[in-house]
């Protein structure tokens, strides 16, 4: 039996591209990871009634906030209270690598 969940070689995307892999999927909570390519942008959103939390595994990655930016390397780890405009872009010429673990999940309360 393995725990380990996430295979980061399953992502590989070019510049400019997103690639997304869903990591756990529960009634509640998702843990998506996200792989931006050199100058690719994961648009501002936002979950009203989730909290969404960055967890940076690879590389450095602009996190974009309620209207702020900050860059955050690897490892580090990114809160967005509920209702907060966030999204993240890659800024560097290396793939950036990042889990977003949202929860609870809308409708599972």
């Amino acid at each position: 039996m393995t725990l380990d969940r996430f295979d980061r070689g399953s992502l590989d995307p070019d510049d400019g591209e997103v690639q997304t892999a869903e990591v756990v999927v529960t009634d509640d909570v998702l843990v998506k990871a996200f792989a931006l390519g050199p100058g690719a942008t994961l648009d501002p959103h936002e979950h009203g009634d989730s909290t969404n939390v960055f967890h940076v595994l690879d590389g450095t990655v602009t996190v974009l906030q309620d209207g702020e930016e900050e860059r955050v390397s690897a490892p580090g780890v990114v809160l967005h209270e509920r209702g907060v405009p966030h999204g993240a872009r890659n800024d560097g010429d290396d793939v950036v690598v990042f889990t977003a673990s949202l929860c609870p999940l809308p409708g599972s309360g």
